[in-house]
C-alpha cells in the first residue's frame, strides 16, 4: 500500500522563470525510508514541504494514506506527520520534557500518558528521562537536540515522517551516530520516512529507495543497488559516484547481494553479518576467515547467505 503518492505534482513560486517541482509522480509504499537526493536547488525541500501543506502545489495531487491532503484541515493533517529540520527546531523557552509532549498535548492526551510518552521516547532516542527531561534545549550538544527533535515529531505516534536535511549542521561523527539511530529506530517501528539529503553516502546509507531530483524533475526513482549499477543517466551516474566499486562496498548493504536459501541450508557455525552491514565489511569477514559464505542475520535469525561469488556477481567485476 502506498502511504504517500505524488500525481503530476507541480509548484512554480510567483516571479521564477521555471516551475521548482515540475510534474512529479512517484509512490512511497508504507514502512520504506525513501531519500529525496539531488544538488542545491533541484526542488527537494519544495516537493518534501507540499507533504504537510507547506507550501501548496500549483497543479497535480498529494494523497496521504489514500486520501487527498487537500481534504483534510492543516492542523489534523500536520498532527498525522512527524516533521524534523535541519536545526531540530525545538521551543528554547520550553525543557525537553515539554518540546516532546507539544503534539500529545494538542490531541487531548491524559497528564499520565503525555508523561509515560515522554519517557518512552526520551530511552527510544537514548536520552535518560531522569537525566533530560527538565534540560532546556541550549543546554544540550547538538547531536542531543537532534534527538529531542526526533522524539518530538515521533510523540503522536505518526505513521508518516518528513526530515528535512536532519543531520546536515552536525559534526561528521555525530552524524554517523546519528544515521545508525535512525536506522535502528526504523527496523523498530517501521514509519514511513521521506529524508532529503545533499549527502550521496547519506542517501546510499539510508534508503530503502532513492528519488533523485535534478531541476524540479525526478530523474530516477530505484533502490540504492539499481541507482548504483543502472543510473538512468550521466547525471545520475556522476551523482552517485557509480564508478567506484569500491565506494559502493561501503555504502551498499549485504541484503543487497545476499540470497535467501531453505531453512535446512543454514550451517551452525557459519560466520555471521547483519542485513543491514556494508558489502565492504562482509567482504574483509570472508577474505579474514577464508570460509565459503556468511550467515545474514536480522533481529537474530537467519534470512540469506553471502558469498564471494554474489558479491562479484554485484559487482560485475572480479572482486
Amino acid at each position: 500500500m502506498s502511504a504517500i503518492r505524488f500525481e503530476q505534482v507541480s509548484l512554480q513560486f510567483p516571479g521564477t522563470p521555471r516551475p521548482a517541482v515540475d510534474h512529479c509522480s512517484c509512490e512511497v509504499e508504507e514502512g520504506q525510508l525513501v531519500v529525496i537526493l539531488g544538488p542545491s536547488g533541484c526542488g527537494k525541500t519544495t516537493l518534501l514541504k507540499m507533504v504537510n501543506r507547506l507550501y501548496e502545489p500549483t497543479s497535480g495531487k498529494i494523497s496521504l494514506n489514500g486520501q487527498d491532503i487537500r481534504q483534510l484541515a492543516v492542523t489534523k493533517l500536520r498532527q498525522q506527520i512527524g516533521y524534523v529540520i535541519q536545526q531540530s527546531g525545538l521551543f528554547p523557552h520550553m525543557t525537553v520534557a515539554q518540546n516532546v509532549a507539544v503534539v500529545p498535548k494538542l490531541l487531548g492526551w491524559s497528564r499520565p500518558n503525555i508523561q509515560a510518552r515522554i519517557d518512552e521516547l526520551l530511552t527510544l532516542v537514548q536520552l535518560s528521562p531522569q537525566e533530560y527531561r527538565h534540560r532546556y534545549p541550549a543546554q544540550l550538544s547538538g547531536g542531543q537536540q537532534q534527538r529531542v527533535g526526533l522524539a518530538r515529531a515521533l510523540a503522536g505516534n505518526p505513521r508518516v515522517m518528513l526530515m528535512d536535511e536532519p543531520f546536515g549542521a552536525i559534526d561528521a561523527i555525530t552524524r554517523t551516530t546519528l544515521q545508525d539511530e535512525i536506522l535502528r529506530l526504523q527496523r523498530q517501528l517501521q514509519k514511513t520516512i521521506l529524508f532529503v539529503s545533499h549527502d550521496v553516502e547519506e542517501a546510499l546509507r539510508l534508503g530503502d529507495r532513492l528519488l533523485i531530483m535534478e531541476k524540479g524533475q525526478i530523474i530516477q526513482y530505484d533502490t540504492p543497488f539499481n541507482v548504483l549499477t543502472q543510473p538512468a543517466n550521466d547525471f545520475v551516474y556522476h551523482l552517485v559516484g557509480a564508478d567506484d566499486m569500491v565506494r559502493q562496498l561501503s555504502l551498499l548493504r549485504v541484503e543487497s547481494a545476499m540470497k535467501q536459501v531453505p531453512a535446512t541450508y543454514y550451517l551452525h557455525g557459519d560466520p555471521t553479518v547483519e542485513r543491514r552491514d556494508s558489502l565492504r565489511s562482509a567482504l574483509s569477514l570472508i577474505l579474514k576467515t577464508g570460509v565459503p559464505r556468511l550467515t545474514v542475520l536480522e533481529n537474530g535469525s537467519p534470512v540469506g547467505v553471502l558469498t564471494l561469488e554474489h558479491i562479484r556477481d554485484l559487482a560485475g567485476a572480479r572482486v
